[in-house]
């Protein structure tokens, strides 16, 4: 019996070490400044992620507005706002929690953020994008401060947002491994010129990898599918190719190639871990 009992306690305590989630990867096709549209494809996907009993929905990078679309300037939305009330109203009816890029007015200045809302529509963390780009737009995205890189707890766990570039960076990188987050969520714009793909997404795929091994946490990466219409790029396409990989840095899931894709995974989350102190 009391080999029955402490084989008992110890299932018990594997069982509570593990968790997962799991992550609708929302890849949908964006057109610039079609805000209205663009929900459009938001809802669909989220009709989808309800369906496949998605814990999580996660979309690419300023999928209202467009990246890089100067538009955004006039176009774009304080955070709080009609955008993210928007977003908080759709996380409510197909109750899901929702990750999401959204292009961000503050004043006079245009910033590349993402937000995280759960369930009830309730704002959970903004994350500003620090490595913007200024060269492809003028004038640029305003940059946020590295102070504003954190996780923020939830129901499934901590969970950390950076954008797209903000991945090449290793100081970024570093302080998120200093919080031991439990799942990471990376909208991306990640473009390149036509006959570069699907030869590119190898890229996304090398750094997403990268960047799980070093957290030691799931992360998704979700990409765009489109073409960029302003600026220097313009005429570049987002090869969607979004991509999940493990606590491990293997890769689970790898979407579409230059097609809108929802796919749900399942994510599993690493023990419960202590952030270090900063």
């Amino acid at each position: 019996m009391k080999l029955a009992v402490i084989l008992m306690i110890l299932s018990g305590i594997s069982q509570a070490q593990e968790r997962s989630v799991r992550v609708a990867v929302c890849q949908i096709f964006s057109i610039d400044g079609d805000r209205e549209g663009n929900f459009r494809r938001i809802e669909y996907a989220l009709e989808q992620a309800r369906a496949a009993k998605a814990d999580i929905a996660a979309f690419p990078e300023s999928v209202l507005l467009g990246w890089e679309n100067p538009e955004a300037h006039q176009m774009a939305t304080p955070i709080p706002g009609a955008d993210s009330d928007r977003i908080a109203a759709l996380a409510r009816q197909y109750g899901v929690m929702i990750s999401i890029g959204l292009d961000e007015k503050d004043g006079d200045r245009l910033y590349d953020s993402a937000i995280l809302v759960d369930r009830t529509g309730k704002l959970l963390w903004k994350h500003r994008k620090l490595n913007v780009l200024a060269h492809l737009m003028d004038p640029p995205y305003s940059e946020g401060t590295i102070d504003g890189v954190g996780v923020v707890e939830t129901e499934f766990g901590r969970i950390g947002l950076v954008i797209c570039a903000d991945t090449f960076k290793d100081e970024i990188a570093k302080r998120i491994e200093a919080m031991a987050p439990d799942l990471m969520l990376v909208p991306y714009g990640w473009a390149a010129p036509m006959d570069q793909w699907p030869g590119h997404a190898k890229e996304l795929e090398k750094l997403v990898k990268a960047r799980a091994a070093r957290w030691k946490c799931p992360v998704v990466g979700t990409d765009l599918v489109g073409q960029m219409s302003h600026g220097p790029w313009k005429g570049q396409t987002y090869g969607g190719a979004s991509v999940a990989v493990d606590a491990g840095g293997q890769v689970l899931h790898v979407l579409r190639d230059r097609d809108a894709e929802v796919r749900t995974v399942t994510l599993q989350l690493p023990p419960a871990r202590k952030a270090a102190s900063r």
